[in-house]
């Protein structure tokens, strides 16, 4: 694995210590550049490098000044255009929709350095600054509004974002092959209005009497009026995100369509080894240095993507519109020599700080029929119970572990993108879940069951409050086992479309009878892409099409937050509320089954305390 420390040029002087005069492709990101594996436009950069292209970057352009966007010159074959590696509202606004004062993938993580709805105006700018140049936007911003969504910041349905920008084309999902061919399409003279074929890409259209084997949704139009037609719209587009067995898709806007090509081919695992093995910088510009660094580099520097893709369905989870279902892994010999050259960087510490994906023990596969059929159309893998043919094997996940363990200099390797405990306790063999307790935590171990009302958990695509019980004693009774110990910190999600205020008073009793008020308690947010985000803004689940229960307003959201901590004093008059509404007054006294007193404790200090248990 090559490490030269050299990054893309940034600068007109930096294009000419490199000796290039025009760059074939300008990268326009609401990032800051950071060159490291973590970052798209760093992977999409050094891919295309890799292919014999030029390519810049202007990392946060003032979006204020067309000069910013000239800063490169004019690019030969486009602009390639991102909002960085959050969708830009996302990453300025809290769930209850509050102006967030840090923005961790800018300079000394201050907040402003990019527009609201970042990839429409980054597209008018370089629009300005070279009229006739092609603008392709990606990345997961323009990945999960391809087709016509609900904004949860606008609270109403926006069109495809391909219109809204007036780019020429939609890259979705995971970008190196597709980048690829659409750049050797335009470097041998074709016309950017002529890529029309190329899969995982979007493009608008005056005619689709040439399309063959495509499914129609119901237009811009027609789902903003009718909500039953957005569910049963998005319910198409969910069933059609796989690359062997998913078609194409149409969505009329006004007079003209949307077209999504069927989704990319999944990379190989030796492309996938090819990709992580190209010569990033592992580091933020150093133009950033006297600024104050950029703090997102701090969580993935000393850390190790094994695979992408989920097949967990989590509902508030866009991944199956962006990743997709299907797990690409990357060799037991590439994630070796990674984490060998991470034990060279000058400021290595001995701790690896992850060895995972979105979800860290998802490392193959889930089933052998998927690389001929594809994924299952209207079957998950895990929920609501296991598929049978589904494949539960941690070995070769913690052969990798085991053997960067032994890397000189390695003192400890930490898992911290995630379990999925349901998948960890249907691995009849125990050593994998006893090594992670043994090796690869540090005094807590965290998992996400985000709630325990069967209801609610249906909604989520979680499995059942039991399957999450014999987690919690299993993982106890192996730390009792090793002499150990370590806590297990749940993350709860309060007000997903679902949960009315008699779930969160459930879920408020099983904090209680956990003995402990979690420190983290996450609101339901509804993003652009996710199954939870249809429920939330049609209240219609579109895979059941059943009616659904939703919090909408921000004092029902306030009192579900509010009883999972229900013990912080600055939440009582809260709490107090919603169980009088409930008609649960017997959960107010001093017995040592109610939630809460019958007078207001003094606020003493309002931070928690740190989970015990």
């Amino acid at each position: 694995m090559i490490n030269n420390n050299k990054f893309l040029p940034v600068s007109k002087d930096d294009m000419e210590k490199s000796g290039i005069k025009n760059l074939d492709f300008i990268i326009i990101t609401g990032d800051a550049y950071v060159d490291h594996p973590s970052f798209g436009t760093a992977i999409i950069g050094r891919v295309l490098e890799s292919q014999g292209f030029t390519v810049g970057i202007i990392p946060q352009p003032d979006w204020k000044d067309v000069e910013s966007f000239r800063v490169l010159g004019k690019p030969k074959l486009g602009f390639l255009i991102n909002s960085g590696n959050i969708d830009s509202m996302v990453n300025h606004y809290t769930a209850s929709k509050k102006r967030r004062h840090e923005d961790l993938y800018s300079p000394a993580g201050k907040s402003g350095c990019r527009p609201d709805r970042a990839v429409i105006v980054y597209c008018s700018k370089a629009k300005e600054a070279y009229k006739d140049v092609p603008i392709i936007i990606g990345g997961i911003e323009a990945s999960l509004r391809r087709f016509a969504h609900y904004d949860y910041w606008d609270d109403k349905v926006r069109r495809s974002i391909l219109v809204d920008s007036k780019a020429d084309l939609l890259i979705y999902g995971m970008g190196e092959k597709t980048i690829v061919e659409i750049a050797n399409l335009l470097r041998y003279g074709m016309d950017i209005k002529n890529v029309k074929s190329t899969k995982g890409t979007v493009y608008i259209t005056n005619n689709i009497d040439n399309l063959r084997d495509y499914v129609k949704v119901s237009s811009f139009e027609e789902i903003s009026e009718d909500k039953t037609a957005y569910s049963k719209s998005y319910r198409t587009e969910f069933y059609e995100q796989d690359p062997i067995r998913g078609k194409t898709i149409v969505q009329k806007h006004g007079d003209r369509y949307i077209v999504q090509n069927s989704p990319q081919t999944s990379l190989t695992q030796e492309e996938m080894d090819v990709v992580y093995a190209l010569p990033y910088a592992r580091d933020y510009h150093p133009m950033y240095e006297s600024l104050g660094g950029i703090p997102a580099i701090k969580e993935v520097k000393f850390s190790i993507t094994s695979h992408r893709g989920c097949f967990g369905g989590c509902s508030f989870c866009a991944l199956n519109f962006h990743q997709g279902r299907v797990i690409q892994n990357r060799s037991e010999k590439s994630i070796i020599e990674e984490a060998e050259l991470l034990t060279t960087l000058d400021d290595f510490k001995g701790y690896i700080h992850d060895v995972g994906g979105p979800t860290a023990n998802f490392r193959n596969k889930s089933c052998g029929l998927q690389e001929k059929v594809g994924v299952c159309k209207t079957r998950q893998c895990l929920f609501p119970t296991p598929c049978k043919n589904l494949i539960v094997d941690h070995s070769g996940y913690l052969k990798v572990l085991r053997k960067i363990r032994k890397i000189p200099n390695v003192k400890k390797v930490f898992i911290r993108s995630g379990i999925r405990y349901d998948y960890l306790i249907y691995d009849k063999n125990p050593e994998f879940f006893k090594e992670l307790c043994q090796h690869h935590i540090s005094g807590q171990l965290k998992v996400a069951p985000e709630h325990i009302n069967n209801r609610v958990l249906n909604h989520m695509g979680k499995p059942s409050k039991e399957v999450y019980n014999k987690f919690a004693k299993k993982y106890h009774d192996i730390n009792k086992e090793l002499g150990i110990k370590q806590y297990l910190v749940p993350y709860l999600m309060s007000s997903h479309p679902g949960s009315d205020i008699n779930a969160a008073i459930e879920l408020a009793l099983y904090i209680k009878d956990m003995g402990y008020i979690p420190e983290q308690v996450q609101d339901f947010y509804p993003t652009p892409g996710s199954l939870s985000t249809t429920m939330y803004y049609t209240g219609i689940n579109p895979l059941t099409e059943e009616k659904v229960y939703v919090p909408k307003s921000q004092k029902e959201k306030n009192m579900q937050r509010a009883l999972l901590q229900y013990s912080v004093p600055s939440n009582y008059s809260l709490v107090k509320e919603a169980l009088q509404i409930a008609h649960r007054e017997d959960l107010i006294g001093n017995s040592g089954k109610c939630l809460i007193p019958y007078a207001q404790p003094k606020i003493k200090n309002k931070k928690i305390n740190k989970v015990k248990k």
